[in-house]
């Protein structure tokens, strides 16, 4: 009888530790909820570019609102018909995204989210009130019963985010305000009205990804910044001619010409993309999105900016720096080796993945017009090496990604690198040959336990090549 309770106590143990591996697996590869607001008009039109970029991305994400908001220069004006009228342009090309992947939604469906903000500017439109159809609707969505984390992405204005927090703050519990806003996730496009410096303040529990100060020094402008040592023609007035707005369909011809900069809020969302690389919740592990660490950073306040930039009062995430060695492909011996330029700054965070992330876009505009043969879709992933593994100092092992596929029976290059900046480890890990599906690699030489992040970067030969990844998580601990 003791054996037989003892078996069962077993088998439940196991029972409980697949069902919590279940649910690690499922959230790793689940959608990300998102919410967007933005400053969408006709005079700066690089939300409306990013806007046809997300809805090619609409199946990979759950969109649950498209909120019109304000900015600094424009708060009175808001242009809700014209995030009805992309959505309009993408429902023409709807039935011809689904040939290539499942989970595109209807117009009709992404027109049910459309809500409009407060034509206020920044915090004149927060307190007693100040409610909007915005403000209710991000209420609501984090009301329903879904464990998920919500994500905000704040592309304009703030103030229809701040009003959301204001009100919950004066109407809930301690308790259930806390509830709610721990299920918030901001990633903020700079800050284009004095509302987010406020919520960072009086909201110091809450995740918040923002690069403060002037536009020049946030981030995201790695996603149009001319970097000598980069191929910079991926994000030229040319490359968005040929490979979006003539000959893609509907969804292309309404891409809007440059006036200023090319989609700067495009990290935003790039950061939520399931593609191996991005982990939403570890902004410092690194992304198609971007690179941050949480710090509290210096802010100028001496400089004189179009918003008044105060001192931050708690830690964010925010600005980080990779220092990035582009390679180059060879014509003989190893196929892949080092470009001659290493670039260091926190844009390169978004910049070095900038072919690839540009790649992705163009071959997603050819699912517009394209049949499934006619066109490409990304490599398939599969590690044989399990996503974290524990190596002591100094061991050589092995690195596994033989599994790897490609659904349109393509080539596949294959290229291992260790994401430095990611982990813990100062010191650099070794791998031989990087450029071949399983690898060796001599873990460092370490005094204490640290953590080593290996990426394998996986690409295909079609057109455009496009790219998919897998991260492997490293601890490293001293040689006893």
């Amino acid at each position: 009888m003791i054996i037989q309770q003892q078996i069962k106590k077993i088998v439940f143990a196991l029972a409980i530790i697949a069902s919590l591996s279940f649910q690690v697996f499922c959230q790793e590869g689940q959608k990300q909820r998102l919410i967007v607001l933005t400053d969408l008009d006709y005079f700066e039109p690089d939300d409306a570019q990013s806007l046809v970029r997300l809805l090619l991305y609409s199946n990979q994400l759950d969109i649950e609102g498209l909120i019109a908001t304000g900015n600094a220069e424009n708060a009175d004006d808001l242009y809700p018909d014209y995030i009805r009228k992309i959505i309009g342009e993408y429902d023409k090309i709807q039935a011809n995204l689904l040939k290539h992947e499942d989970g595109f939604p209807t117009g009709k469906e992404l027109l049910n989210v459309v809500k409009v903000g407060i034509p206020l500017y920044g915090m004149e439109g927060v307190g007693e009130g100040k409610d909007s159809e915005g403000s209710d609707w991000i209420i609501a969505k984090l009301e329903e019963k879904d464990e998920r984390p919500l994500w905000i992405n704040v592309w304009g204005g703030s103030n229809t985010l701040a009003q959301t927090l204001w009100k919950i703050k004066k109407t809930e519990s301690e308790k259930e305000a806390k509830r709610l806003i721990s299920k918030l996730r901001i990633y903020a496009i700079s800050d284009q009205d004095d509302s987010g410096a406020w919520i960072r303040k009086n909201f110091p529990d809450l995740f918040y990804i923002v690069s403060p100060g002037r536009y020049q020094d946030g981030t995201w402008v790695g996603m149009m910044s001319v970097i000598p040592g980069l191929k910079n023609d991926v994000v030229s007035n040319f490359w968005f001619a040929e490979n979006v707005q003539q000959a893609h369909g509907s969804l292309g011809a309404i891409y809007p010409n440059v006036v200023f900069g090319v989609e700067g809020d495009t990290p935003s969302f790039l950061y939520l993309i399931n593609n191996g690389l991005n982990s939403p919740e570890h902004p410092d592990w690194g992304s198609w999105g971007g690179r941050y660490e949480y710090y509290t950073p210096d802010n100028d306040t001496t400089v004189e900016w179009r918003i008044p930039i105060v001192q931050e009062t708690r830690p964010i995430w925010t600005n980080a720096e990779d220092t990035y060695t582009p390679t180059v492909e060879a014509p003989y011996g190893m196929s892949i080796v080092n470009d001659t330029t290493t670039i260091t700054g926190d844009k390169v965070t978004v910049s070095r993945w900038r072919e690839e992330f540009q790649n992705d876009f163009a071959a997603r505009m050819d699912w517009c017009v394209k049949e499934y043969e006619e066109a490409n879709h990304p490599p398939d992933v599969e590690m044989v090496t399990p996503k974290e593994i524990t190596v002591k100092s100094r061991e050589i092992f092995q690195l596994d990604g033989t599994k790897c596929s490609d659904p349109d029976g393509d080539g596949l290059i294959y290229y291992w690198f260790n994401y430095q900046e990611a982990g813990s480890c100062k010191e650099p890990a070794r791998l031989f040959p990087p450029n071949s599906a399983k690898v060796r690699a001599m873990a460092p030489k370490v005094d204490e336990t640290e953590t080593v992040h290996f990426i394998l970067k996986v690409t295909d030969r079609g057109t455009p090549r496009l790219t998919r990844y897998a991260r492997v998580i490293v601890t490293v601990e001293p040689a006893k």
